[in-house]
């Protein structure tokens, strides 16, 4: 049931004007309307209105079902925002709500088109709203997010990518605190300068380097390098002062005049492994303009592997099949002269990512050296 006397504050010094100070006031007659915002004393109204969010919904398993509440497997995305927003408690005296529904599928199906769906969903939004909450499916949400952090300038506006583990018909589901959360996180001034968020399991991490290292529990994701704080009881706890992704490269995309598509170089993904040999390489070396190798340790291949790796005329990119690590230059093979040639260390992005980054890299243009300079700012080149 919707909790209508749910208070949401912050951890500041600054309480008189905190964006959740909340104060108790007679109510006034109600009149018919189809806004959620509350009636305020004119005082508090002119000290401040509430934050406008829009919420953008892409489906996942926090828009899904299953056919009993024990089943946390085979389930089918089907309810819209506005089916989630029902389950969750009253946010009227948080903020003001708008949402769009892009699509309403599993994120293993969120595919390029989609993915600019979201863009242009985003840019769209920039201007008008105060925060934007994206609800999505958490196999391939850090893919998402690190796509916008990297191509689109958000400025002070957060925006909150939130998913769940478990069906909103399982016991104990954990998709409507998940967007509750969401809504909270982003509509709270503290949450503004942070570029791309996760919440996800009462934790807020940074999008650009956030990672999903369990398929099944709840706490599926990896914050090392980006866990900014959590919400507890209602309460926004940030560790840090804002601050945007160390060495993140802005991107502006060359998109058509219909506003639904963008040339996406085909760039490919080769899994190491022990007794891997190069047919991998040559089969896929004609039909991508890239490659990205998810290697053994911290860079390793078969010495073979790599000299042909260094006489192929697309970039590659070393990257690591290990949850945490980075791929240092260092490891890198050269030739005979101590050239790199095409080949890029990932530093601390793992294959997927660097698939993305590589893919932006192909799409403007960029040489090898600038390729090299674009991943040397997540420590990698």
């Amino acid at each position: 049931m919707p909790n209508n006397t749910v208070e949401i504050t912050t951890i500041c010094s600054d309480v008189e004007n905190s964006q959740f100070k909340l104060e108790s006031l007679a109510p006034e007659e109600p009149t018919p309307t189809k806004s959620i915002t509350p009636t305020l004393h004119p005082q508090l109204s002119q000290r401040r209105s509430l934050p406008r969010i829009k919420i953008l919904g892409t489906g996942g398993t926090i828009a899904s079902k299953a056919e009993s509440s024990s089943a946390t497997a085979d389930y089918k995305v089907d309810l819209t925002i506005q089916d989630m927003l029902e389950a969750i408690p009253d946010i009227s005296r948080i903020c003001e709500v708008e949402y769009e529904q892009l699509c309403n599928v599993d994120s293993k199906n969120i595919d390029e088109s989609i993915l600019m769906k979201i863009y242009n969903g985003i840019s769209e939004s920039l201007q008008k709203f105060d925060g934007i909450v994206i609800t999505h499916g958490t196999d391939s949400l850090a893919e998402t997010a690190f796509f916008i952090e990297s191509t689109i300038d958000t400025g002070e506006v957060p925006i909150v990518c939130v998913g769940s583990m478990r069906p909103s018909s399982s016991v104990s589901a954990d998709g409507p605190m998940n967007l509750y959360q969401a809504i909270c996180i982003a509509a709270d001034s503290k949450s503004r300068n942070r570029g791309v968020l996760v919440s996800l399991n009462d934790q807020i991490s940074a999008g650009y380097y956030i990672t999903k290292t369990n398929a099944n529990s709840l706490d599926s994701f990896n914050v090392r390098q980006g866990y900014l704080g959590n919400f507890v009881n209602n309460e926004i706890h940030y560790y840090y002062p804002p601050v945007k992704p160390q060495g993140c490269h802005k991107f502006k995309l060359n998109i058509s005049n219909d506003k639904d598509t963008f040339n996406f170089p085909d760039v490919c993904i080769i899994y190491a492994h022990q007794g891997i040999t190069s047919k991998m390489l040559n089969m896929v070396k004609d039909q991508y303009a890239g490659i990205v190798l998810a290697t053994m340790g911290a860079g390793s291949m078969p010495d073979k592997v790599n000299k042909d790796c260094l006489n192929v005329d697309i970039p590659i990119i070393y990257s690591k099949r290990s949850m945490d690590g980075m791929i240092p230059k260092a490891n890198l093979p050269k030739d005979s002269n101590g050239d790199y040639r095409n080949c890029i260390a990932s530093g601390y992005l793992n294959p997927e990512k660097s698939r993305i980054l590589l893919q932006l890299c192909l799409a403007c243009n960029y040489s090898i050296d600038e390729t090299r300079h674009v991943f040397r700012g997540v420590y990698g080149g």
